[in-house]
């Protein structure tokens, strides 16, 4: 192969993201994912949605042109309740998923990198938390809150975030004792680079591509506790998991409302099905032994 062959071939993210888009599953739920955030975050603002606006001579209306997803029991439009309850679902989703990533990445980082007695005392407490049931130690955060902060984000947030960190953690360890003895960490030792410029600059950036796939993937799990927990009446004020709670709580054999269940579980599981063939598409495009 000549010079000048060498220098035009594509990089490895650039052959990731040729055989991302040759991946039609994955194209598809990046075009759902998509349409649904612009529906939740656009939509609302731009229709002026009111979730909390009643109208009890409107309640428990069937699916119409003028309200498309019906009304629920109060007579609130469930148009701007999916929407902007998606919205909510989407963001817990996300900064939940960034806390844990960022928790993750670092801890599994420094175990990784520094090895011997640091690795194993670090892992230990990573063991020990994988044996505690992991929804006991959300609800035990929710109920912290119970008093302060009943129905917001934040402790949802912070709940979800602070469970998830721990395969992460493990993930990147894995991949960071594979790189902390190759050549080119050795050699930024030679020139005198510092342990965290080394770790940061050198060896987490060729982890990149584990870290995307998992984070991808993590979204949908933190999106269906969340809802979980807002079906337990512990998640946050309006969310898609309260919205299904709200529906099967009406839903019954004499009286079935039930546009009241299925929009905003649609709108879930949509959700989910997208950042899943997301995450498939990303793990095969990502994945070095992946032809293409």
């Amino acid at each position: 192969m000549s010079a000048g062959a060498y220098a035009e071939s594509p990089g490895p993210w650039v052959q990731a993201g040729r055989r991302l888009r040759r991946n039609a599953a994955a194209m598809a739920g990046a075009a759902l994912l998509a349409a649904i955030g612009l529906a939740c975050f656009v939509l609302p603002w731009w229709l002026g949605l009111d979730p909390t606006s009643t109208e009890p001579s409107q309640r428990l209306l069937p699916p119409s042109l003028v309200h498309p997803f019906g009304t629920d029991t109060l007579g609130r439009d469930l148009v701007a309740r999916v929407l902007i309850g998606g919205r909510t679902s989407l963001l817990v989703g996300l900064a939940a998923t960034a806390a844990s990533v960022s928790i993750g990445v670092l801890y599994g980082g420094i175990a990784g990198f520094y090895g011997g007695r640091v690795d194993e005392a670090m892992m230990r407490i990573v063991d020990f938390l994988y044996g505690i049931p992991y929804m006991f130690l959300v609800i035990l955060v929710m109920l912290m809150f119970a008093e302060t902060a009943r129905g917001e984000a934040l402790p949802v947030f912070l709940a979800l975030g602070l469970v998830q960190w721990l395969t992460m953690a493990r993930i990147v360890r894995g991949q960071v004792l594979g790189l902390r003895d190759q050549d080119f960490v050795l050699a930024a030792r030679v020139v005198g680079a510092r342990d965290l410029r080394i770790l940061l600059r050198h060896v987490l950036p060729n982890v990149m591509g584990p870290i995307v796939v998992y984070a991808t993937l993590t979204v949908p799990t933190v999106i269906i506790l969340e809802s979980f927990l807002s079906f337990l009446g512990l998640g946050v004020e309006l969310s898609w998991g309260q919205l299904v709670s709200d529906g099967v709580a009406v839903v019954n054999p004499i009286a079935s409302p039930w546009w009241l269940l299925a929009c905003p579980a649609a709108f879930l599981a949509a959700t989910l099905f997208a950042l899943n063939f997301l995450g498939d598409g990303l793990r095969d495009a990502l994945d070095p032994k992946t032809g293409g």
